[in-house]
């Protein structure tokens, strides 16, 4: 009986066992790993979702196009529109087509709407002969507990505005 050794099919089954395994471990160290976002917990995060986005790297400009949602957690902001142009220099959003905007319940609707980062200010504008729609909610320090009543308003008397 020849020894397990001198056997060529054995020689190629413990090959496969022992260097195949060794060949692939190999690559996977030497690839490169897929690019992980690194999350930021200061709260300067902007998110935003589209269709397409572009960046160009020598005006600072983002440009986001399509179904367009933006999120900006530090500031409650949430916004959707059919564009949407972060200007990096500048420091300001200007977002159009339909837009919506909500901000801690306060919300803000036009066809273009620009958000001034640095003064925490919005700016809109309607359609050509629209309007602007805004709605904010307004703490009252003493609520009343029930409705108040208006004032009777008194009885209208005749005889009074007639002429004598």
């Amino acid at each position: 009986m020849k020894p397990l050794s001198s056997n060529p099919s054995w020689r190629r089954y413990i090959n496969r066992i022992l260097v195949l395994p060794t060949i692939v471990s190999a690559i996977a160290f030497t690839m490169p790993s897929p690019l992980k976002s690194q999350p930021t917990t200061d709260g300067r995060a902007l998110t935003v979702k589209a269709q397409i986005q572009e960046a160009n790297s020598k005006t600072g400009v983002v440009t986001a196009r399509g179904n367009v949602e933006m999120f900006y957690p530090a500031r409650k902001i949430q916004a959707t529109a059919a564009q949407a142009q972060y200007f990096s220099r500048e420091r300001r959003i200007v977002l159009s087509g339909n837009v919506y905007v909500l901000q801690e319940g306060n919300s803000i609707q036009g066809e273009n709407i620009t958000y001034l980062i640095d003064e925490g200010r919005f700016i809109a504008t309607p359609k050509t002969n629209g309007q602007v729609e805004s709605i904010y909610i307004i703490n009252d320090p003493n609520p009343a507990t029930t409705p108040q009543t208006a004032p009777a308003t008194p009885a209208f008397n005749r005889k009074s505005t007639a002429k004598k």
